[in-house]
């Protein structure tokens, strides 16, 4: 049988080193997977240096026996798998009995059940020495259990713990919807709005995250995230500390497919970039243009005239990301920079895709042809009824030529001509206006 040497155990606790990992593990601790496998590592090791000292505690009692004591967990084990101990010359020396890998892997199975439940009793303590052990094995894994895996099902919930909000939101929101009794499309809109921002940000409050931190580093990357707006070429100017003051007032906005964006005649209060969908222009309900990604959605600005209403729908016709400008803070942040405000204002005109300030004829306007179809009908209702006035003159003057005295011709022509215009000429004129309109 191999004999233990105390030196070779001591060795063991050369593990101890592994302590020092702590200090560099603790910047890994932020990732639950790396938490968890530490925390079974752990575990595991705990396990293997109890399974030595159990397997050393039979081993030395074993040998401080005489050769038939059968008490100690070694024999036993022996004798159950049919492999018992034989006495060789000497009182305490032993032969044959399990193998060492059959030994470690009873000793491991013994410590974990301990460790993790009250054991099956087919591994038992029978000495006083092992009793003891085992009370201090109960106690310890009692700890450990509670520790580890406590710590385990923590991780396990925090993980999944991004999801708990998102329900409890839903469900208030439902609740919400279900108290007011919304109409069904009411409702479709805004769990879709809801679900849809949700899975953008996963509810994340930037301001809430950025409040306790310094004001440089919430320029940082309030810049970084708005990265695409303010390198358009209307900022190509503007100095750095315009730019940094400009970024706290740029929100991120969502659309959806139906919503409006703007409605006619309403205040506008940001310019907005579309990062992401396109988006409609209606004007009356007549089609203007249709707007997409790059686009710059907004008026042009007038430091005196702060007011601006619109000309026009701006509709979402599929899913739309967008940065918005605030105007308030915009005006803000100009009149700190004030050097900068006229150019700014000019360069805002220039990069808009499409200008929404009432009474305000934009290009693409221009480029529209210059009747529509309403346009056309309008005018030739008009011509009809203009038409129908002209033919209810000629009748009534038919009725007056009609009804006079017969006269010679000169005099009937003067008539004509002291009573007004000829039938002719009158059927001329209409016929006239309405190829001119046409």
């Amino acid at each position: 049988m191999p004999q233990v040497h105390f030196v070779n155990v001591i060795k063991i606790a050369r593990l101890f080193r592994l302590l020092k990992l702590r200090q560099k593990m603790a910047r890994y601790t932020q990732y639950t997977s790396v938490v968890l496998i530490l925390l079974m590592s752990v575990f595991i090791l705990m396990a293997h240096w109890m399974a030595c000292i159990w397997y050393l505690i039979g081993q030395v009692e074993m040998e401080n026996k005489p050769y038939n004591w059968d008490v100690g967990w070694l024999p036993r084990l022996g004798n159950r798998i049919n492999m018992p101990y034989h006495a060789v010359g000497a009182v305490n020396a032993t032969s044959g009995g399990p193998p060492i890998r059959s030994i470690y892997i009873a000793s491991l199975y013994f410590i974990l059940t301990s460790l993790t439940s009250v054991g099956f009793g087919n591994v038992s303590a029978n000495t006083d020495a092992e009793k003891i052990f085992s009370i201090c094995i109960m106690v310890s894994g009692a700890l450990m259990y509670a520790l580890v895996f406590g710590n385990v099902t923590a991780i396990l919930q925090g993980m999944y713990s991004h999801f708990s909000p998102n329900h409890a939101r839903t469900k208030d929101l439902k609740n919400f919807m279900h108290v007011y009794k919304l109409p069904n499309p009411l409702r479709l809109k805004m769990l879709e709005y809801f679900q849809t921002t949700w899975s953008i940000n996963n509810g994340i409050d930037i301001n809430e995250v950025l409040k306790d931190f310094p004001d440089e580093l919430r320029f940082q990357f309030t810049t970084h995230v708005h990265l695409d707006i303010l390198e358009l070429s209307l900022f190509s100017s503007a100095s750095r500390g315009f730019l940094r003051s400009l970024s706290l007032h740029i929100k991120s906005s969502f659309c959806i497919p139906g919503d409006y964006l703007l409605r006619q005649g309403d205040p506008l209060q940001a310019i907005f970039f579309v990062c992401s969908g396109s988006m409609e222009v209606l004007k009356d309900g007549i089609y203007l243009t249709t707007l997409g990604k790059g686009d710059l959605i907004g008026a042009n600005l007038s430091l005196d005239n702060l007011v601006i209403k619109t000309n026009a729908d701006v509709k979402a016709l599929t899913y739309c990301d967008l940065k918005c400008i605030n105007l308030k803070g915009l005006y803000e942040v100009l009149d700190l920079y004030p050097d900068y405000s006229q150019e700014f204002c000019q360069n805002v005109q220039q990069g808009l895709a499409y200008n929404l300030r009432e009474g305000h004829e934009t290009h693409v306007e221009a480029e529209l042809p210059t009747t529509t179809l309403e346009t056309q009908v309008g005018t030739i209702q008009r011509d009809v009824a203009e038409l129908g006035q002209a033919m209810k003159r000629i009748a009534h003057l038919m009725e007056t030529f009609m009804s006079t005295a017969p006269q010679p011709a000169v005099d009937g022509g003067e008539a004509l001509q002291i009573s007004g215009s000829s039938p002719q000429t009158e059927l001329g004129r209409a016929n006239s206006r309405q190829n001119q309109r046409l």
